[in-house]
């Protein structure tokens, strides 16, 4: 069995434990966002559209906003960006985008476990048990920082 086809194995048993039909449209977004993540919905469309070139901004949108729903994918929005989809969903990663070119990383949970951040309540506040805090990274990745010649900084622990 390769790759792709255990694939859309797993998103037809996951589909069908939903209740939704496997449907060709389904599976091209499902493979689009999976082998292009991070990407907006109009290059989910660009590339979906090689395996189905007769599919419609419409049903695209109408298949992200459900499987979205069915938290089979992850929507966020970056500053300053549309919406970006990704198919790593179940976990508590975050993002960093680099403010120069846009490019999305994933980050692995900052202290691995849900919430990373934990508010600070005032007296006239009605305290919420909190189950998810989106960090957001923004900086320069290593490509834009090379070709602006600046010195590649790490962070580093006391």
């Amino acid at each position: 069995m390769t790759d792709h086809t255990a694939e859309q194995a797993e998103w037809a048993a996951a589909l069908h434990a939903h209740g939704r039909r496997v449907t060709k449209q389904r599976l091209a977004v499902l493979a689009a966002v999976q082998h292009h993540p991070h990407s907006p919905a109009d290059g989910i469309l660009a590339a979906a559209r090689k395996e189905l070139p007769e599919l419609t901004a419409q049903s695209v949108y109408v298949v992200l906003s459900d499987l979205t729903g069915l938290q089979m994918l992850r929507r966020f929005e970056p500053p300053h960006s549309p919406a970006l989809y990704e198919t790593r969903v179940g976990d508590n990663h975050h993002h960093a985008v680099c403010i120069s070119c846009g490019k999305v990383e994933d980050v692995d949970c900052a202290v691995g476990h849900a919430p990373c951040l934990t508010p600070h309540w005032d007296e006239n506040s009605k305290p919420m048990t909190i189950q998810i805090a989106d960090v957001l990274y923004q900086g320069i990745c290593q490509d834009c920082q090379s070709k602006q010649q600046l010195p590649v900084t790490s962070v580093t622990q006391k």
